[in-house]
């Protein structure tokens, strides 16, 4: 998707109201730079468009000093609305037999043009308000336990991280996937 100007400012202002509503998930960081760097980047639009349009509503995290990028994290309360509903990967959904999902988690990233939260990602996000209180995100998976067929997910409850694991194959309307950008 290309997006003309007027686009463009509508997501930045998206953006930008929502880094002056939650400024501490961006200590120390400077909504103008965030702008220079996106302005500079056509290829972000798209991304962060995606990660908007499916509920994620992405906001700046961190900034990375040594690659000097900002990241983006989907920050909605609940799992991504728009992601739900879907297994791990394609090897998952190759796998069904019956009741196929609508797609995977990996292979919904992959085409939105981000990454899909490590667990080491979602640990820090929760740092920075409650997330998936009623919903869970499948997490990028170590090779290790994929290839015995799992994938693994985190939630909060009980005022906890939790970190579990599933069939790679299953899902539920409950389960989506969180998102990361680096600009």
């Amino acid at each position: 998707m290309n997006f003309n100007k007027e686009q463009q400012e509508e997501l930045l202002l998206i953006l930008k109201k929502r880094f002056e509503k939650n400024p501490l998930r961006h200590k120390g960081i400077v909504w103008q730079e965030v702008q220079d760097k996106l302005t500079k980047n056509p290829q972000a639009y798209k991304a962060l468009y995606a990660m908007e349009s499916t509920g994620g509503e992405p906001d700046v995290v961190a900034f990375d000093a040594h690659t000097k990028e900002f990241i983006f994290f989907d920050c909605a309360t609940e799992s991504p609305k728009g992601r739900r509903s879907i297994c791990y990967d394609k090897e998952a959904l190759d796998a069904r037999k019956e009741f196929k999902p609508n797609g995977s988690a990996i292979d919904m990233a992959l085409e939105m043009g981000i990454e899909i939260l490590d667990e080491e990602q979602y640990h820090f996000l929760q740092k920075l308000g409650d997330f998936d209180l009623k919903t869970s995100s499948w997490l990028k998976t170590p090779n290790e336990i994929r290839k015995l067929g799992g994938a693994i997910f985190g939630d909060f409850r009980y005022n906890h991280v939790f970190i579990y694991h599933n069939g790679a194959q299953s899902y539920y309307a409950a389960r989506g996937f969180r998102g990361c950008l680096k600009v």
